[in-house]
């Protein structure tokens, strides 16, 4: 505070948490939403090709939000950013819910739903590391940890909500939870304390050598990112698919399938921990030699159980990058960029959910198999390991 007044009182990071953590959660359901498939079909007249595409458009849009975001810190208060970007999600959902036509999910699903949850993310990411973090890793290893729990949660959630009320109740439902918890974590956000300062200004006050170091060490992490998030996403896309062409019965696939998705969260929290503690060059080249054994394992032993551990461990490789590289923003740029910087990383995240996943149908429909699409993942995860041993070490920054 400028002057001889008093101190300005030091932003609550368990308040921040607390508001990322309830905020997460539901946001975390766009990644169950396959779940919802089989009933929107009926509900709206379309096809599964159709409806599969508004995932692929809302990840386009999650993006787009995440980038918006950042734009307004400085511009509006954390507490009304948190309430505004959050009302802009439960309105898309409420939308979603009502829809008469596939177009309006779109809009509902796909464009407002996305885009508000986007930008709420990203805006409770920044309220965290606003305040003094003495585990960066793993505190952000426990933010991005939240989406797939988020899934989880929502999946068996989904069921039973249409089970007992149909689709459009349903999302009814979640674009209350949405809204619910917004207003909660815009009073927590209050109570925290946290002001978001622009950072236009101290990314222009660097120095020319400066500013080439952190745009090398980017697209460093922005590489690795997108290569581990390429071959996890179609594992978590397709998981239950790709152990069914192995061989495996359906009980096997479905019991599969969420022992990936639980083995991908707790590797996101580990990957923040490891971080805390090991050099970032060693704990992101080891996560995708994880991943490239899972690959190489399986396309010499194709199997049943060698599906169901091999693409758990390119699962986890995925997992630990997600993890890794939350937390390496929050040492490698000042905490007031986070925001910023985690916003532009998730253009990988994008671009992976629309490349190998996208491909690897493709070659399960020429080939009849998935493991073409292992052994390119495989190339993606070797590749990987070599980008990130060229990662400098970790140092935390004001």
């Amino acid at each position: 505070m400028a002057g001889g007044g008093a101190p300005a009182a030091r932003p609550r990071p368990g308040a921040a948490l607390a508001a990322a953590t309830i905020v997460g959660l539901p946001l975390g359901s766009i990644y169950a939403f396959s779940v919802l498939l089989a009933p929107l079909e009926e509900a709206l007249g379309a096809s599964r090709s159709e409806l599969a595409s508004v995932f692929g458009i809302s990840a386009v849009f999650f993006t787009v939000g995440a980038n918006l975001g950042p734009r307004l810190f400085g511009r509006v208060a954390a507490p009304a950013l948190v309430a505004l970007t959050g009302a802009l999600a439960a309105a898309g959902v409420a939308i979603a819910a009502a829809a008469p036509s596939l177009g309006w999910l779109i809009l509902g699903y796909g464009l407002l739903f996305a885009t508000g949850g986007g930008m709420a993310y990203v805006v409770v990411q920044q309220c965290v590391n606003a305040a003094p973090l003495a585990r960066p890793g793993l505190v952000n290893g426990y933010l991005v940890s939240l989406f797939p729990l988020g899934a989880m949660l929502a999946a068996p959630a989904f069921g039973v909500g249409l089970e007992w009320a149909g689709v459009r109740l349903t999302l009814a439902a979640l674009a209350a939870a949405v809204a619910a918890t917004g207003l909660a974590a815009a009073g927590l956000v209050a109570r925290a304390g946290v002001v978001l300062a622009r950072v236009g200004r101290m990314a222009a006050a660097r120095s020319a050598d400066e500013r080439a170091s952190l745009r090398a060490t980017f697209w460093k992490l922005f590489t690795v990112f997108f290569l581990a998030a390429s071959a996890g996403l179609m594992v978590l896309s397709q998981a239950a698919g790709m152990v069914a062409a192995f061989g495996a019965g359906r009980s096997a696939s479905l019991a599969a399938t969420t022992g990936i998705t639980a083995a991908i969260a707790a590797a996101r929290l580990a990957g923040g921990w490891l971080i805390d503690r090991l050099p970032v060059p060693l704990v992101a080249a080891s996560a995708q030699a994880l991943a490239l054994l899972g690959a190489a394992a399986l396309t010499a032993l194709p199997s049943a159980e060698m599906a169901i551990a091999g693409l758990g461990l390119i699962g986890v490789g995925y997992g630990l990058i997600s993890g890794v590289t939350a937390g390496a923003v929050a040492c490698y740029w000042p905490k007031a960029e986070f925001g910023r910087i985690a916003g532009r990383t998730y253009i990988a995240w994008c671009l992976a959910a629309l490349a190998l996943p996208v491909l690897a149908g493709r070659l399960y429909d020429l080939t009849g198999g998935y493991e073409a699409a292992v052994a390119v993942a495989g190339g993606g995860n070797l590749l990987a390991v070599l980008v990130a041993l060229t990662l400098p070490r970790q140092r935390r920054v004001g």
